[in-house]
């Protein structure tokens, strides 16, 4: 099938197989529900189908046209059609990104919510240092630093960095494993634990607490906080591992008592 051809090619670039999985899924259905073939399908069949799904989020709608257009994309490259079909269609606005810390006194009433010592260790990693669920998936006792209190991470696209640790979590590292996986996996043994039940474990302990948002929201409070505490954008592009400063300021929000304080500083008579 012509999905998997272009899965092994995906594979082959070492893109991550979550981000394979999920964009097969999406032309598969595509391709199941217009029973369209991918060679000579046209844009208004592709604009049908995007057009009944009214019930997408705009930035989903967004994603999956992205999926498309990487599709059609390769499919031309390869020589099995003369065009994308996708030149031709308009696609959906991706909305602007806002924000979404979990708050200060959310995160006080987190750690004060009964849970597991290992479900807190994820937490703290994510809240302390930024991880992302897959990346405190696959922490290992090799990763930590312990003389230089840090912690390598293999991140997005496999890039690889070191970020300081919190004396929190320094104190944490000394009761885990110094060698293998820090979360193991159940499923298969040797391998650590899959990244959608980190996301289910911290999940399960904020809606325990009624605490709104995703784990990821630990990881905007992680980045709003070092900038609300004095680290300069670029000091915090670099701890969250980002390729561009316009990311960053994605996670970063700034507080409405910093913005007030910004306008009360406004002199109208400074040229007097």
């Amino acid at each position: 099938m012509i999905v998997d051809e272009w899965s092994l090619w995906q594979r082959s670039g070492r893109r991550s197989e979550r981000t394979i999985s999920e964009r097969a899924r999406v032309i598969s259905d595509f391709l199941n529900s217009t029973g369209a073939d991918p060679i000579t399908v046209t844009p208004m069949v592709i604009a049908g189908w995007m057009a009944g799904h009214g019930e997408w989020s705009q930035s989903t709608a967004s994603t999956y046209h992205s999926y498309l257009m990487s599709f059609f994309k390769w499919l031309v490259m390869m020589d099995y059609r003369r065009e994308n079909p996708m030149h031709k269609l308009q696609g959906p606005r991706r909305p602007e990104r806002s924000p979404r810390p979990v708050s200060d006194s959310d995160l006080v009433t987190l750690f004060n919510t009964r849970m597991h010592r290992r479900t807190k260790v994820m937490i703290l990693l994510a809240a302390l240092a930024g991880l992302r669920v897959s990346e405190i998936a696959r922490v290992r006792g090799e990763d930590i630093d312990r003389d230089a209190h840090r912690i390598h991470i293999v991140g997005k696209g496999g890039k690889h960095a070191w970020v300081p640790l919190h004396p929190l979590l320094v104190e944490v590292a000394a009761g885990m494993p110094q060698t293998g996986w820090w979360f193991p996996g159940t499923a298969r043994p040797g391998d650590p634990i899959r990244s959608k039940s980190v996301s289910d474990i911290i999940t399960g302990v904020m809606r325990r607490a009624n605490i709104a948002g995703t784990p990821h929201a630990l990881r905007h409070w992680y980045a709003t906080t070092l900038l609300d505490e004095g680290a300069d954008l670029r000091t915090v592009q670099e701890l969250m591992r980002h390729s561009s400063v316009q990311t960053t300021q994605v996670y970063t929000k700034v507080p409405d008592k910093r913005r007030s304080e910004a306008v009360g500083r406004l002199n109208p008579f400074r040229a007097a």
